[in-house]
């Protein structure tokens, strides 16, 4: 009974929108004022226990078990969530952290594979054809997902302001778009690593494809074992949130470490402007070991490895449409994502996408690309910002 209580308060303060609710005993409450944007129905009572444990596990297991469902858009209703201060994403008796993790080069490894190594076939059904699994740059509003991929791999390597015949890393090249555009369109020697072995064996084969095997390689090691010479360049996308908060100081040293003097890196991810944090069901179901850096946290880290800003930009609009895009994608293919995962994993696989776009709507994280060079700040590179949007 008094759980019953306590998890109606829950719900009737935890949105900004009007919503509808039936509990488990069949009866219905409305919330806020207006017709329902929203309904919920609860399957089954959730015990309060376990949402003071951690309200995102819990309710993210209750959805992805059909123990709750909603009648809706996910995304929108997250979003009011987040937006609402007494919710349970925003106050303080709901929110838990997890404990410490564990990155070793091997939990890094299995971390990685465990989300990129779902198989090429999966992804390839709702990413573009670049196969980018990272923040889109929209230039233009009418841009389509694959244009904006590019012009997101083109803004990148034009801040670089790069010169033919110099060496590029790519830390976490993904399905290598951005390295193999680097060596194919601006004449840059270039090195991919990634833990993924599907993403390994994909760039290799696009290499050979490519004709760039005197140009390109992609290594399968983790970053921090790299043995090669400095390099003029380092980009790295989508990366440091793996690396977790113990290992931000040594994720930017070693990428001081790789660059040469006055080199320059771009430095692209998911960052919260509030502060670092955790999210205790996006790292047991979607990123294990995954922990979103405060701005302050990756300035602090720069600053002490020896390198400095030359320019900082946040794209989180950028990276809510391209979310909103892969959800449009993700729906449109659901008979085929049906063949290979169960609803179980197709409610979970939904609910990351949508609470990732309405995270980034409400601004509870962004992301932000970080020019910086190792020494002075962009003592190699022109003046004003005008470089980096001439084609």
């Amino acid at each position: 009974m008094l759980d019953n209580m306590i998890f109606k308060q829950l719900m009737k303060h935890s949105f900004t929108i009007p919503v509808e609710v039936t509990y488990p005993n069949g009866k219905t409450e409305k919330y806020g004022n207006g017709a329902p944007q929203v309904k919920i129905k609860v399957n089954e009572k959730i015990p309060v226990k376990d949402l003071l444990r951690n309200a995102s596990i819990t309710l993210g297991e209750a959805y992805m078990d059909k123990k709750i469902e909603v009648s809706g858009s996910l995304q929108v209703l997250i979003n009011s969530a987040y937006e609402s201060a007494n919710s349970f994403l925003n106050n303080n008796k709901f929110k838990r952290f997890l404990p410490k993790q564990s990155h070793s080069e091997e939990s890094s490894k299995n971390d990685v594979q465990s989300h990129y190594d779902l198989g090429n076939d999966f992804y390839k059904l709702w990413l573009d054809k670049t196969m980018t699994y990272s923040c889109a740059y929209f230039e233009k509003p009418d841009d389509s997902l694959e244009e904006a991929q590019m012009n997101k791999v083109h803004h990148i390597l034009k801040k670089l302001d790069p010169k033919p015949g110099s060496s590029l890393l790519d830390i976490g090249c993904g399905w290598g778009t951005l390295m193999l555009t680097a060596a194919r369109e601006y004449n840059m020697n270039v090195v991919g690593i990634t833990l993924s072995e599907e993403q390994y064996n994909a760039v290799k084969q696009r290499i050979k494809d490519e004709g760039l095997e005197d140009q390109a390689e992609v290594l399968l090691e983790d970053y921090r074992e790299l043995d090669q010479l400095p390099f003029d360049y380092i980009t790295s996308v989508g990366m440091f949130e793996h690396v977790g908060e113990e290992n931000l100081g040594e994720y930017f040293n070693t990428i001081s470490r790789y660059l040469k003097s006055n080199g320059v890196a771009l430095i692209h991810g998911i960052t919260r402007q509030q502060g670092g944090a955790y999210n205790g069901w996006i790292n047991k179901y979607i990123f294990p070991g995954g922990y979103v850096p405060g701005l302050n946290e990756n300035l602090t880290h720069i600053i002490e490895s020896g390198m400095q800003v030359a320019d900082i930009e946040m794209l989180r609009r950028h990276y809510q449409r391209t979310l909103e895009m892969w959800t449009d994608n993700f729906h449109k293919v659901l008979p085929e994502v049906r063949k290979m995962h169960d609803e179980r994993f197709i409610r979970m696989w939904d609910l990351y996408l949508q609470a990732c776009a309405a995270s980034f709507e409400s601004g509870n994280i962004d992301v932000i690309q970080y020019l910086i060079s190792k020494g002075p700040s962009a003592r190699t590179l022109p003046m004003t910002r005008d470089y980096m949007y001439k084609d």
